[in-house]
């Protein structure tokens, strides 16, 4: 076909900035190199048990504007379901139960009467989030970083500074980092505190706990990753004339300093514009000759380290859990889902979720099976007498990437060749490698395309 817009990858960035131009009427390809759509953020079948499987557990949040507009966009809005509020139920390595539950009141009073009326921490534990409270205001007068509601915080303190040395600066208590910021941490930045710039984490904090009190709710898949956008969104587009290839492996073709299209195998397509959306440690083998113009973008997407997620999946003979999620702080394992309470269905299935997973990630399927269990045994009562049928070890090598102060800079969409765009998470959004982060650059690069098409692309009949 012809197209005015192609789009390497099928993953949240990529159907967002394929979407976002098809609805503006240009004419859009996208191209995916496996043979399944999603990326980094699908899901497959289980052979034995024949339910479908996320490759890792998600979790969007109100702030998450971007992937939400994404949503609406496709038709797929319903496909999630919103909390009301932040409230989430924690288990220490003592096995005390508690909630976190924010009050609906103005941001950040809510974060700040949540954390105050916590009964697992002590008073002058509870006190210390008035440190945290103080600091985001100045975080809040930050500057716009792409799209209307995203901003980067106006970070006070060392530009070197990692998450934990900024909770310490803060003033935060122990057991308040334990129970609450050091989970939040990980889950968000996939990475230790002891490794992770300290301004990504300020970025996630100025907009769970922005102006809209809803931004800090969680936004549950209410079913599997690649039904929740993949499919619906190469759906859309195909029911608007445009094309979703897979096993479209895709070599990018540069004359002089301009982008003349791509290579899918043997076969050459022409295109005035292309989005690349492949991650970064794959980014340099896109090019039989690297371009001199990518050369300082390859070579810091080369150098950029990558980190894994384990999750575990444990099937159980009858229900061990009485809430969606549950917070384990301290353990190998820091979150457990039940997706039968998210996506439905008659087993009792959890899904265990180890963040910045360097540690875990070389053990044994076995190894971690038997680690996962041990850590919801010892967090859940009912899950000590229940039977395990089977359980399922999964593993994301390179899930995100390095949010080190040191790390080598991060891409803007714009390349130096003329009709050769950048998304994905990994480039410069300001957020961490999130799925946010992926619908940002996606739109973000989506703009440019439209701003530049020709007026008949964007009016064409065929494509409203």
């Amino acid at each position: 076909m012809n197209a005015d817009v192609i789009v390497i990858g099928g993953g949240v960035a990529g159907f967002s900035a394929a979407t976002a131009v098809a609805e503006a009427g240009a004419r859009v390809l996208l191209l995916e190199a496996r043979p399944g759509l999603g990326g980094r953020a699908t899901a497959f079948t289980d052979p034995e048990t024949g339910e479908r499987v996320d490759n890792g557990q998600h979790i969007l949040m109100g702030c998450y504007v971007e992937t939400l507009k994404l949503l609406a966009r496709i038709e797929a809005s319903d496909r999630v379901r919103w909390q009301a509020g932040l409230s989430l139920s924690m288990v220490d390595q003592r096995g005390h139960e508690s909630v976190l539950k924010l009050p609906p009141m103005a941001s950040p009073l809510h974060l700040l009467g949540g954390v105050l009326a916590w009964d697992a921490l002590s008073w002058a534990e509870r006190m210390s989030i008035l440190r945290v409270g103080a600091a985001l205001g100045p975080a809040k007068a930050g500057h716009y970083i792409g799209t209307e509601q995203m901003w980067r915080p106006a970070l006070a303190g060392p530009s070197q500074e990692t998450v934990r040395e900024w909770l310490t600066r803060h003033g935060q208590a122990p057991r308040l980092c334990e129970l609450f910021w050091e989970p939040l941490a990980l889950a968000a930045l996939n990475q230790s505190l002891d490794q992770a710039a300290a301004s990504y984490f300020v970025t996630i904090l100025a907009q769970m706990f922005g102006p809209d009190p809803t931004a800090a709710a969680l936004v549950l898949p209410a079913v599997p990753l690649d039904e929740l956008y993949a499919e619906p969104a190469r759906a859309w587009l195909e029911a608007r004339g445009h094309e979703v290839r897979v096993n479209a492996p895709v070599k990018v073709e540069v004359v002089g300093n301009r982008v003349t299209g791509v290579r899918v195998r043997h076969e050459h397509i022409a295109a005035p514009w292309v989005i690349s959306t492949v991650p970064w440690h794959g980014f340099g083998a896109m090019f039989d000759s690297p371009p001199p113009a990518l050369a300082t973008t390859i070579a810091n997407a080369t150098a950029l380290g990558s980190l894994p997620i384990v999750t575990v999946n444990l099937w159980f003979d009858r229900p061990v859990m009485h809430e969606s999620l549950i917070g384990l702080p301290g353990r190998a394992f820091q979150w457990v889902f039940d997706r039968r309470a998210i996506v439905g269905g008659a087993s009792s299935h959890l899904s265990m979720t180890s963040s910045g997973a360097e540690t875990i990630v070389a053990m044994s399927n076995d190894e971690l099976i038997a680690l996962a269990l041990s850590d919801v045994r010892a967090a859940l009562p009912a899950a000590r007498t229940a039977t395990v049928r089977k359980g399922l070890a999964v593993r994301e090598k390179r899930s995100t990437f390095s949010l080190a102060p040191d790390a080598p800079a991060r891409p803007q969409a714009e390349t130096g060749i003329a009709g050769f765009l950048l998304a994905g998470d990994w480039i410069d959004t300001g957020l961490p490698a999130t799925i946010e982060s992926a619908a940002v650059s996606g739109h973000r690069a989506a703009a440019l395309v439209v701003q530049n098409l020709p007026a008949p692309s964007r009016t064409s009949p065929h494509h409203q």
